[in-house]
């Protein structure tokens, strides 16, 4: 019965996406709407380690988990944790991953994963510049979605993949983006191989997370041949401007960010002294722990629209991923499209719930004191497992 649905899609990121092609394998004709003016507008970000239990699964669901495997990076899972000094508390950048481990969190950049979903889908699943600004109810159960462009539409099920500051989200919750108390400052290190060949072999085909100081900088290896480094503080929401960093001048840049990590190895350093490519400031936001709605007729919420947390369990493109696949196959199973959203709802506020808690709580232990022991001993265990 769902099939003559209209069923509009808001955000064409990996949750939306995958939400859309589970739908379609099914016979369902969803509408994407992305306010970006195409998939080559902006760059799509770093490196993602999609797991077995979430990103993996909905990769399964939408077929694609055999194309996944054919282009992802299985050596990106290796990683290294140390302190300011260089003291290593973890590496296994120089193992092999078990095979008991092989498939457990293989890395992805972000725009392998969107090409990925994106070339699955029908050529006219995806309407390009089509921002939204709100939806306002028609009836019992419509939304009529409004456009930046001028354009309308009205839809049977409205689903909200718009991010962190969705402008649907305010139809079912009050709950707005608050800072998290955590700032970073991105800086890329383009071919790193050739650049800065003995800080690649530093860092390794992973990612480093040096830990101290109630700051980080966290490095990560891409598919492109790039580092891309997160430097981490915890700080008042102003730290950002209160730094005074010229931040679109790398070169005036580089040498106010080194003074934040004066006390820091030169190795880590080199994070710094190396960086060739934009630098970009960003605030961490996130939503209250757990988040969870009434639900109602119409609407519903995905990935950061619904769930939004640090990064500091890499679960946030899982879980986007995850909802759209789970979202997707309890509209193909259930007859009335109410029932499939609410029950879709209450599963995903329980695994979202306890995979939000445990980010907070590894946010607040990567900025605590002796992070980088802490950090090393918390993997460790689960090695040993």
């Amino acid at each position: 019965m769902n099939h003559s649905k209209r069923i509009a899609i808001i955000g064409a990121g990996p949750g939306g996406l995958t939400l859309a092609r589970v739908l379609q394998t099914a016979g369902y004709n969803p509408v994407v709407y992305e306010g970006e003016a195409s998939r080559y507008e902006r760059q799509q970000g770093g490196t993602l380690d999609l797991e077995t239990d979430s990103g993996q699964k909905a990769l399964q669901a939408a077929g694609l988990l055999e194309s996944f495997y054919k282009v992802c990076r299985f050596e990106g899972q290796s990683g290294k944790i140390v302190d300011k000094s260089g003291k290593v508390y973890q590496d296994n950048t120089a193992d092999e991953v078990p095979d008991t481990d092989h498939y457990s969190r293989p890395e992805i950049d972000r725009t392998v994963l969107r090409d990925l979903l994106l070339d699955s889908l029908r050529p006219d699943t995806i309407q390009w510049g089509y921002k939204c600004l709100n939806a306002t109810p028609v009836g019992d159960r419509q939304y009529k979605l409004h456009f930046e462009n001028g354009k309308t539409d009205v839809v049977d099920l409205v689903v909200a993949a718009d991010g962190a500051f969705s402008r649907i989200r305010p139809l079912v919750s009050e709950a707005k983006a608050q800072y998290s108390g955590v700032s970073m400052i991105e800086l890329n290190i383009l071919d790193a191989a050739n650049q800065s060949p003995e800080l690649a072999a530093f860092n390794g085909p992973g990612t480093v997370y040096a830990l101290d100081d109630h700051k980080g900088i966290m490095a990560q290896m891409n598919g492109d041949g790039r580092i891309r480094v997160y430097l981490g503080f915890q700080a008042e929401r102003d730290f950002l401007e209160s730094v005074d960093i010229p931040y679109g001048e790398p070169e005036k840049a580089k040498p106010k960010l080194l003074a934040l990590f004066a006390e820091w190895s030169e190795e880590l350093q080199k994070y710094i002294t190396c960086a060739n490519g934009v630098i970009t400031p960003r605030r961490i936001y996130m939503l209250p722990v757990p988040h969870t709605w009434e639900s109602r007729a119409g609407v519903t919420l995905i990935g950061d629209a619904a769930h939004l947390m640090s990064p500091f369990a890499g679960a946030g493109a899982n879980l986007a991923m995850l909802d759209g696949a789970e979202l997707a196959l309890s509209i193909i199973n259930h007859d009335d499209l109410d029932t499939a959203v609410r029950q879709y709802e209450l599963k995903m506020f329980e695994y979202a719930g306890a995979v939000a808690a445990e980010t907070k709580a590894n946010m607040e232990l990567f900025f605590s004191d002796n992070a980088a022991a802490k950090l090393g001993e918390l993997m460790n265990s689960y090695v040993s497992q």
